[in-house]
């Protein structure tokens, strides 16, 4: 395989799938060429741990967030307790948080409520929001221009598998898209060429581990090391070498994830 450095930009490090093995799963994912990973808080509650993990890795970062499925059994954070934790050296995004409109439509409201409050946490930081949206195409749009017509801010599509609207609604106010292994999934061609109509420089990788493995390893637990295989499907969308797309994502996750920046 070859060693073009990329990174994986979401990933769950914390969780109980790679309790056994975490220190072998980032050995893995630097031997695959993953120079570095953010690894995702999605309860505030558990922000000590997911620090802890990226204070005794040096390849690793995190961001915290609460997740919009979880918005309705979480207590509602602030804008000044998102902008207290950003000040942890290793801390660069402020989420996941969004809208999830496919088992939790019931919450929409305080999920709708506790976005917003993420957006001015990033706003206020300079640190991307890092969005998870599902079944949610119309309201997202409307909520993430409504916001950022109120004063600007950055923002990745986390898992970007939602609409070719979504996806042009976001690359118009300058957010980037994130390419996890359901791009590689063989029945994903129609998500694949929302991607290649996009700005290649607006383009990030990301596991989600331990969900979404990609082909060869599809159904079997993610980990970051498999950013690699939806790196090179990414590569072949953008009819680039695996090198030039490796660079180039790199390049933009640097410029998106400045205090994660090489």
């Amino acid at each position: 395989m070859t060693q073009a450095k990329i990174v994986d930009s979401h990933c769950h490090l914390d969780f109980a799938d790679f309790d056994a093995e975490r220190d072998n799963v980032i050995a893995r994912a630097l031997d695959a060429g993953v120079e570095r990973m953010v690894t995702i808080c999605t309860r505030l509650r558990n922000e000590p741990q997911v620090r802890a993990i990226a204070e005794r890795h040096a390849p690793v970062y995190y961001a915290a967030g609460t997740h919009p499925m979880s918005a309705a059994d979480e207590p509602l954070t602030t804008v000044d307790e998102l902008v207290a934790m950003a000040d942890h050296p290793k801390f660069v995004g402020i989420g996941e948080t969004g809208l999830d409109y496919h088992y939790t439509a019931d919450s929409k409201d305080i999920q709708q409520q506790s976005l917003r409050i993420h957006i001015a946490a990033a706003r206020e930081t300079k640190l991307p929001l890092i969005i998870h949206a599902r079944d949610a195409d119309a309201d997202m749009a409307q909520i993430l221009s409504e916001e950022y017509a109120n004063g600007a801010y950055s923002c990745v599509m986390h898992c970007f598998s939602s609409s070719a609207e979504l996806a042009r609604a976001a690359i118009g106010l300058g957010f980037y898209l994130s390419m996890s292994g359901i791009a590689a999934f063989p029945k994903s061609k129609e998500l694949r060429d929302i991607f290649a109509a996009s700005p290649v420089d607006r383009i990030l990788v990301e596991t989600d581990s331990p969900y979404l493995a990609p082909p060869p390893h599809r159904g079997k637990r993610n980990e970051p090391a498999y950013a690699a295989h939806t790196a090179r499907i990414g590569a072949e969308v953008f009819g680039l070498s695996y090198e030039a797309f490796a660079a180039q994502t790199t390049a933009n996750f640097d410029r998106l994830f400045w205090k994660a920046a090489a």
